[in-house]
C-alpha cells in the first residue's frame, strides 16, 4: 500500500513520529502526544534532500521506507530513530553528495544519516553524528517487520483488500507504548491513549491475528478498574481519565458551550459503554483461553454492578449516563437538554453483557441461570418502562426527548425483545428516516438536527452500524443485516480512507472526522473478513450440493 504523506503519515509500530509532508513539498516530523495538537510537538520543519543544487523529490512512500529520487531511503531503525541512507537499493546517485537539509541543520547524507532520535530532555531533535547505522540493514529489517504483519492480516473479499490493508496498517502504526504496555490507541492524530470503547472494537480485529495482544487491550483496561467497579474512560500517559476533575481544560470548555441544563460542578465519574464482556467473549470465541476468562470475570462482575449501584441515581434499574463522554456519543444532540441522559443503548448493552457473563459463567463449570434471568428481566423492564408503542424512549433529566437516533433501534441487540417490538424496529430502521444508500446515520434524516458533517449528529459511524448488525442478526433479521453490511464496507472501499466518521449523503469524509482511526479500521476488517467467509462459505455448499 502507499501512504500519501498526510492522511497516512509514515510511521511506525511503538513510535511516536509522524513525517507528513508540508504545503512547500518539503517534509516535517512531529511527535504523537495524549491531547496535544500535532503542530504543538514538531520536531523538525523543511527537510529535503538535495544532490549539489538539485533537490531529489520523494517517489513514493510505502510503509517501510520513504523514497526518494536517486536511491536514498528514509527508514524507521527504532521506535524513536529515523535514518536517512543512500542505500536505497535502486542504484542511483546513493551518497555520492547527497545531504540532507532542515530548517537549522544540515548533514551529509552518507551511507546513513541519524536524523531523529531521542534527547536528553525527552523531546526529539535532529542527531546527526555518532557512528553511522548500517543503511541496507534498516531497510531490510523495516521490509521485514511489515512483510510479517501483512502476512497476518485476516482474509478479505478481493475488491475490499486497498482498503483492508490500509485499516491493518492502521491498527499496526497505531500500536504504542502507554505506561510501558503495548497499547492501541484510537489515531495519533490526538488520541493518544487507550481508550475504554475503543479498545474493546479493536480487540475484535486484533483476535483473528494475535489474540494475545487483543486481551492485553482488555488486560490493560481492568488492571486499572477502580476498587468501586468502574473502569475509566481512558488509560493515557500521565494517568488515567475516571471523572470530571481528570478532564483537560479544553474538554472543559467544549462541554460548556455544548452540553445544555446547568453547569455540574461536583465530581462525576466518566467511563464508557459497558462492552468489556461483550469483547472479551468474542476474543474467547476465536482464540479460547479459559484462563483468561477465569483472570477477568470478577473484575467484569464489579463492572456490571457498578452501573445498577452506582450510576442508576432514580434507582428505577435502569442505568443512565450521568456525563456525555460516558456514553461515546459527545457531541449528540441527546446532551443539548443536560448532561444527565438514558438512551435506549445503554441498558441495551447492559442486557447483553448479562447474557455475556452467562456464556463466561458457563465456560468456567459455573451455573448461569442467573445472568440470563437478570438479561431478560433488563429487557422486560425496558419494555414496559420506556417502549412508547412506536419506539424507545430517551429520556434527558427525566423527560422523554424528542430526538431521533439509531441508538433507539439497539434494543436489538439484546436479541430478547418480543418479535412484534423487534419488527417494528427494523422497519424503523429500514425507513427513509434512517435508511439509503450509505446508512445509518447517528440523528434520522427527516429529524431538523441531522447535520451530515457534525460529529455525531448525523454522520456514519462504524460502531453504531456494526452493533447494529450484530442486533439484527440476534433478533432475527439476517437479511436486513446482510445488507447493512454490504452498504457499510461499500461506503468504506469507496469513501477515501480509515476515518473517524462519514458523511452519509456523499460517503467522504465528514467535518472535522479524524484519520487513520482505529475502530473503523477494526471494525471494517471484521466485516470485511466475515464477508469473506460467508462467500467462502457459500461456494463450499454450492459445490458440494452440486
Amino acid at each position: 500500500m502507499m501512504l500519501d504523506l498526510r492522511e497516512r503519515p509514515f510511521t511506525d509500530r511503538g513510535s511516536r513520529l509522524l513525517v507528513m509532508a508540508a504545503d512547500d513539498g518539503s517534509l516535517w516530523i512531529a511527535a504523537a502526544r495524549y491531547e496535544t495538537p500535532l503542530r504543538e510537538t514538531t520536531v523538525l520543519t523543511g527537510l529535503r534532500v538535495l544532490a549539489g543544487d538539485r533537490e531529489l523529490p520523494v517517489r513514493r512512500a510505502l510503509p517501510d521506507r520513504v523514497e526518494f529520487a536517486g536511491g536514498v531511503a528514509l527508514a524507521f531503525a527504532g521506535p524513536d530513530t529515523l535514518v536517512l541512507t543512500g542505500d536505497g537499493g535502486d542504484g542511483g546517485e546513493g551518497g555520492d553528495g547527497v545531504r540532507a537539509v532542515w530548517d537549522g541543520g544540515r548533514a551529509s547524507v552518507g551511507d546513513a544519516l541519524v536524523l531523529v532520535g531521542p534527547g536528553g530532555d525527552g523531546t526529539h531533535v535532529a542527531a546527526p553524528g555518532g557512528p553511522p547505522p548500517d543503511g541496507r540493514a534498516v531497510l531490510e529489517a523495516a521490509a521485514a517487520r511489515w512483510r510479517d504483519w501483512f502476512a497476518r492480516m485476516p482474509a478479505v473479499p478481493s475488491d475490499l483488500r486497498e482498503r483492508a490493508e490500509q485499516a491493518w496498517w492502521t491498527l499496526a502504526v497505531n500500536l504504542v507504548p502507554i505506561q510501558g504496555r503495548e497499547s492501541l490507541i484510537p489515531s495519533k492524530y490526538g488520541y493518544v491513549g487507550l481508550w475504554n470503547w475503543d479498545s474493546y472494537f479493536h480487540a475484535i480485529a486484533l483476535r483473528h491475528a494475535d489474540p494475545g495482544l487483543a486481551r492485553e487491550q482488555i488486560r490493560i483496561l481492568l488492571d486499572h478498574q477502580r476498587p468501586d467497579g468502574l473502569i475509566p474512560d481512558v488509560v493515557h500517559d500521565h494517568g488515567v481519565l475516571a471523572e470530571t476533575t481528570d478532564l483537560p481544560r479544553s474538554d472543559l470548555a467544549r462541554l460548556a458551550q455544548h452540553v445544555g441544563g446547568p453547569p455540574v460542578r461536583e465530581a462525576v465519574p466518566v467511563t464508557k459503554p459497558p462492552l468489556t464482556a461483550w469483547a472479551v467473549w468474542k476474543i474467547h470465541q476465536a482464540d479460547p483461553d479459559p484462563g483468561f476468562l477465569a483472570e477477568v470475570y470478577e473484575p467484569l462482575v464489579r463492572a456490571q454492578e457498578w452501573w445498577f449501584t452506582r450510576s442508576d441515581p432514580d434507582g428505577d434499574g435502569l442505568a443512565e449516563y450521568l456525563h456525555p463522554y460516558s456514553s461515546g456519543l459527545d457531541d449528540s444532540p441527546i446532551w443539548d437538554g443536560g448532561p444527565r441522559a438514558e438512551p435506549p443503548d445503554l441498558n441495551s448493552y447492559l442486557a447483553l453483557q448479562y447474557d455475556r457473563l452467562g456464556d463466561i459463567a458457563e465456560a468456567l463449570g459455573r451455573d448461569p441461570g442467573e445472568w440470563r434471568a437478570r438479561a431478560q428481566a433488563l429487557v422486560d423492564r425496558m419494555v414496559a418502562r420506556r417502549w412508547t408503542g412506536a419506539r424507545f424512549a430517551t429520556l434527558v433529566g427525566g423527560r422523554e426527548a424528542d430526538v431521533r437516533t439509531p441508538l433507539d433501534l439497539l434494543p436489538l441487540l439484546t436479541g430478547r425483545l418480543p418479535a412484534d417490538i423487534a419488527d417494528r424496529l427494523v422497519a424503523d430502521l429500514r425507513s427513509p428516516s434512517f435508511w439509503g444508500e450509505r446508512p445509518v446515520p447517528t440523528v434520522a434524516f427527516d429529524d431538523p438536527r441531522f447535520d451530515p458533517d457534525a460529529m455525531w449528529r448525523g454522520p456514519v459511524w462504524l460502531n453504531v452500524n456494526y452493533l447494529l448488525i450484530e442486533g439484527l442478526r440476534r433478533s432475527g433479521h439476517p437479511g436486513t443485516a446482510r445488507e447493512l453490511r454490504e452498504r457499510t464496507l461499500a461506503m468504506v472501499r469507496d469513501g477515501g480512507g480509515l476515518y473517524e466518521y462519514w458523511n452519509p449523503l456523499t460517503g467522504r469524509r465528514a467535518g472535522r472526522a479524524t484519520s487513520g482511526f482505529g475502530w473503523s479500521a477494526a471494525l471494517f476488517l471484521d466485516l470485511a473478513h466475515e464477508a469473506f467467509t460467508d462467500s467462502a462459505g457459500s461456494a463450499g455448499s454450492a459445490g458440494r450440493e452440486g
